[in-house]
């Protein structure tokens, strides 16, 4: 295909150019500034797993949805509804409505305020909802909560990844970018410990597994606070002062940031030159390239059908014939294999690329999927009313591991780099709004409705996500150019000489030369 050779050249070719004259060295502050922000994946992961583990908990069951007890106690329920009700997968999916609009509002006041002060309203959100949800006494107060953590979501999710990606060095940015997924999967893996222990607590068992939430939400609410915001973010505001001190605390006191400084300034300039506003601008011609992958990376994120099955995976093992508790215990194993998986990727992003993490992830995906949707239906059957024999049961829990160590080294960490290293610093916070209101919304469909499609289509949900991965594995290699290496603010290069999107995009500018001093405030050109 022509998008992919060409690209990869292209990535070399800026790397060394535009990023020769930048610092790649790793200092304390940006691990400890990044270790901080990608704090904000933890909370969003265990909030995303520990309702795994509540949904099917007996002691929150019996508390707010006593009527899905009487089906888990029929011996004649169909295996594929025990858990349909709408209720139930509205307490699951409040959370993502609420980020939708969040993320939307986030995008503006990420731009005016930043993008440490944007986490920091977050982690003020993550709070208030943890709270709520541990002291809640009925439905209306669990999804009032949900609904602040999905506030929470909201800004987090739109101001993290990007901040990463920009107080990255452009060498390691992969690697950095995908510590915000790491966390998220950390998140999970406590929140499986977590319901894993407060599942044998009768009564209030189900308090402990939403009131842990509290820690990590009151942690980074006060180690935010000591983190640097980006030098991008304060360019954009005019504080060319502050952006070059936060610069040199990023990069270290011995670097010469000048280089990098002045291509942030420059990339600002061309972004004031334009009067429409983000939302309106990222419609334009020119920025086809990021519209385009705006939309369709989160869209083919959530049809890989990994949020469905990270988030319903104890219900998937009850389904199969697990008991409550070895369903949970199913899922802490799939979030090891997680955490392993995506340490690899941030290993090997900025070594093999992109693409290549990609088609391979793809490749995996399909093969689980495909293994999935044949044993379900030869084994458990198109009625769920016969028990699908253990060793098929235990080939479905090795399946899903693999599913998921395809997916931690693909899409995973790809979905959260992409969106935060593509876009012109004039669109970025717009463009990572939209990409995360897009992928928020398409969670919060598939949470409402998953359970309903399982109990409809059967082991024919799983040939669904199957088909949609061949779609996207063959959109990443026709569409998507590499991008390791490359200066955030140089990406440019990189869509103008794509075999398609150069129609587009206007060439780059040719690289910066040998850095000129900069006096405070001001930018020589």
């Amino acid at each position: 295909m022509p998008g992919g050779g060409g690209a990869l050249a292209v990535g070399a070719g800026v790397s060394a150019g535009v990023a020769s004259g930048y610092s790649s060295e790793i200092t304390f502050t940006v691990v400890m500034s990044c270790l901080m922000a990608a704090s904000g994946g933890l909370i969003f992961g265990y909030d995303i797993s520990i309702t795994g583990g509540l949904t099917q908990m007996r002691s929150f069951l019996e508390a707010f949805f006593p009527e899905i007890i009487k089906k888990v106690d029929s011996a004649q329920q169909d295996a594929y509804c025990i858990f349909d009700s709408q209720v139930l997968t509205t307490f699951v999916s409040s959370l993502y409505l609420a980020g939708v609009f969040a993320c939307l509002v986030a995008g503006h006041v990420t731009r005016k305020v930043g993008r440490r002060n944007s986490m920091l309203i977050g982690a003020s959100f993550f709070l208030v909802g943890a709270i709520l949800n541990c002291a809640a006494v009925n439905i209306y107060m669990l999804v009032i909560g949900r609904i602040f953590l999905g506030f929470a979501v909201g800004f987090t999710n739109q101001s993290a990844p990007v901040y990463l990606a920009e107080i990255a060095p452009a060498r390691w940015r992969g690697a950095f970018t995908s510590i915000f997924h790491f966390f998220l999967n950390v998140g999970m893996f406590v929140a499986d410990l977590v319901n894993y222990r407060a599942n044998t607590i009768p009564g209030w068992g189900w308090r402990l597994s939403l009131g842990v939430g509290i820690i990590p939400a009151v942690v980074i609410l006060v180690g935010a606070v000591f983190i640097p915001d980006s030098p991008n973010s304060l360019v954009l505001r005019g504080k060319v002062d502050e952006a070059r001190h936060s610069l040199r605390r990023i990069r270290g006191p011995a670097a010469d940031v000048d280089v990098e400084l002045k291509d942030i300034m420059r990339a600002a300039e061309e972004g004031g030159r334009h009067k429409s506003g983000a939302f309106r601008r990222i419609l334009m011609r020119e920025y086809r390239p990021h519209l385009v992958m705006a939309i369709f990376i989160p869209l083919f994120f959530e049809l890989t059908g990994m949020i469905v099955v990270t988030l319903f995976a104890p219900l998937l093992f009850f389904t199969i014939g697990f008991t409550s508790q070895k369903a949970i215990l199913g899922s802490i194993i799939t979030d090891v294999v997680s955490l392993a998986s995506i340490s690899v990727a941030a290993l090997s992003v900025d070594r093999f690329g992109r693409r290549f993490l990609f088609k391979l992830g793809g490749g995996i995906l399909l093969v689980c999927l495909v293994g999935m949707t044949w044993i379900f239906g030869a084994e458990l059957g198109s009625n769920g009313g016969k028990a699908m024999p253990r060793p098929y049961a235990v080939a479905v829990v090795a399946l899903v591991c693999l599913f998921v160590a395809g997916f931690g080294i693909s899409w995973g960490p790809l979905k959260w780099i992409i969106p935060s290293e593509i876009f012109p610093l004039e669109v970025r916070a717009a463009g990572q709004s939209m990409s995360e209101s897009i992928s928020l919304t398409l969670t919060f469909v598939q949470t409402q409705s998953f359970l309903a499609m399982l109990c409809s289509f059967k082991y024919g949900s799983f040939a669904y996500n199957a088909a949609w991965v061949v779609v996207m594995t063959a959109f990443i290699i026709a569409f998507l150019p590499e991008t390791k290496g490359v200066p955030i603010e140089a990406m440019g290069a990189v869509w103008s000489r794509h075999w398609y999107w150069k129609r587009f995009v206007k060439p780059a500018p040719e690289p910066t030369p040998a850095p000129d001093k900069l006096a405070d405030g001001s930018l020589e050109m």
